[in-house]
């Protein structure tokens, strides 16, 4: 019973993130050494008169070597929107944590706002080795954007041409229903009224007869 009990038990946590000890002690070790540096030269520094230094030191950053790119792939800010999931890491660093996480930086934010803030700022681009100037675009490549652009407005205008075209056709359809509808509930009214008509005009010849032949009419209360 208690294999059983422990298996279960382990079965229902399977879900969760197995962490490795060693990559994060290592981690830890080298934060620690990191920090004692950053220690060591702030002490330097202010012995100096300068100010202490906070973050790490720009020359531990990648030159930038290339020009500003146009990302590949949406960001799916929107994706988890109305979704419950469940946080793996809520104490601690890295990924894992309810947010934003950027994988290059090292970094989570709490909103979309801040994190498409870094995405776009000179920090996160200098981490990825660009810098913040634009590449010039040649006049092939103006010209092909140009040439595509106009294809899709002219497939956006077709579409919306037949939708307008489908769109009338139901509305006339709708439109010869109804009539259709209207046209047999008047004539069903009017067979009513016929037929109401037919029998006040039997029941009164009947009267009639009954009162030639001396009757008092079956009971009736027409006088």
């Amino acid at each position: 019973m208690a294999d059983k009990g422990s298996a279960s038990k382990a079965a229902d946590t399977d879900f969760r993130k197995k962490w490795d000890k060693e990559e994060y002690a290592e981690r830890a070790r080298k934060k620690d050494q990191d920090e004692k540096e950053r220690m060591q030269e702030n002490e330097e520094r202010m012995n100096q008169g300068k100010k202490p230094r906070k973050g790490p030191r720009r020359d531990d950053l990648p030159k930038p070597t290339e020009l500003m790119k146009q990302r590949d792939a949406p960001l799916e800010l929107d994706k988890n929107l109305g979704k419950t999931m469940v946080v793996q890491n809520p104490g601690g660093k890295g990924p894992g944590q309810p947010g934003f996480f950027c994988e290059a930086c090292n970094r989570t934010y709490k909103d979309s706002v801040g994190y498409l803030d870094h995405l776009n700022s000179r920090a996160h681009l200098r981490v990825l080795g660009q810098t913040t100037k634009l590449a010039r675009s040649t006049l092939a490549q103006v010209q092909a954007r140009i040439a595509l652009l106009r294809e899709k407005t002219k497939a956006a205008s077709t579409a919306k041409a037949y939708d307008f075209d489908q769109r009338l056709a139901e509305v006339k359809a709708k439109e010869v229903a109804l009539r259709e509808e209207k046209k047999a509930a008047k004539k069903a009214e009017k067979e009513k009224t016929r037929l109401e008509l037919i029998k006040d005009t039997a029941m009164d010849q009947d009267d009639d007869m009954a009162k030639m032949m001396g009757f008092g009419g079956f009971g009736s209360t027409k006088k």
